[in-house]
């Protein structure tokens, strides 16, 4: 606010420096300010994107040739990775700005983009990483979810047939679930996911691909939502819920 002031009384101070002089102390306060950058910490890169991909033994990961782009409709080619395992195989498709580096001095494969300081770029980095992770662990261990039934007469049991429900492909399952309607509730499993009850309240899933495994996890959980009041409801993995108190009129 005090610039233009100190840039007039600085002129003039150097226009009668014959006659005129102030103290040294008092000359930063009259020089022109340099410009202040916002930070002084240097940009860093994706912690997640440039952390390196492990590959367990075992699996093979290999980067198919671009699809071709006047087929798909897309204006940029996209290569795709395929991950084969002991428990399938995944593929995805690599957005065209992801590099991927399969330098064999390097501990696993190494993802880089085309343009650090693209905020789009930026955010693909690591969520392209992250589902490639994923993918990598799926068709190695696999994915679970174990889903906990909590309310008097909360039962589930995997079915091989339904009545409420069509059959999506051929040998499909179905998760029988009793959760306080009047009626059982019939979910088809997913393709590619395995449905078992260890215990009456306890459903386990499990599946190769997380996405999918934990989007079936949220359809079972819709159902019945954890309440707040009585903490009855289901529940997802080490999900738990606070409890309030009721409400007295």
């Amino acid at each position: 606010m005090f610039t233009p002031a100190r840039r007039r009384c600085a002129q003039s101070i150097t226009s009668n420096s014959s006659s005129t002089s102030i103290p040294t102390f008092l000359l930063p306060a009259f020089s022109p300010a340099a410009p202040r950058p916002f930070t002084t910490t240097s940009p860093n890169l994706s912690k997640i994107g440039s952390a390196p991909l492990s590959v367990p033994p075992g699996v093979t990961f290999k980067i198919l040739p671009p699809k071709n782009a006047a087929r798909t409709g897309r204006s940029q080619q996209m290569s795709t990775v395929q991950i084969k395992g002991p428990l399938g195989e995944l593929q995805m498709d690599i957005p065209p700005y992801v590099n991927i580096n399969q330098d064999a001095s390097l501990p696993g494969p190494t993802l880089t983009v085309a343009d650090s300081t693209d905020a789009k770029q930026r955010a693909m980095w690591g969520t392209t990483r992250a589902y490639l992770q994923n993918h990598i662990l799926g068709v190695s261990e696999g994915h679970s979810a174990i889903l906990r039934l909590v309310g008097v007469g909360y039962r589930a049991s995997v079915e091989t047939s339904a009545t409420t429900v069509s059959e999506e492909y051929p040998g499909q399952q179905y998760v029988n679930l009793k959760v306080g309607y009047s009626h059982p509730v019939e979910l088809g499993i997913p393709k590619g996911v395995t449905a078992s009850t260890p215990q009456p309240t306890r459903l386990l899933l499990e599946g190769s691909e997380k996405e999918v495994v934990m989007q079936f996890a949220a359809k079972i959980k819709a159902w019945r939502k954890p309440e707040p009041y009585k903490g009855k409801g289901i529940f997802v993995n080490g999900e738990t819920i606070k409890l309030k108190n009721k409400k007295i009129k």
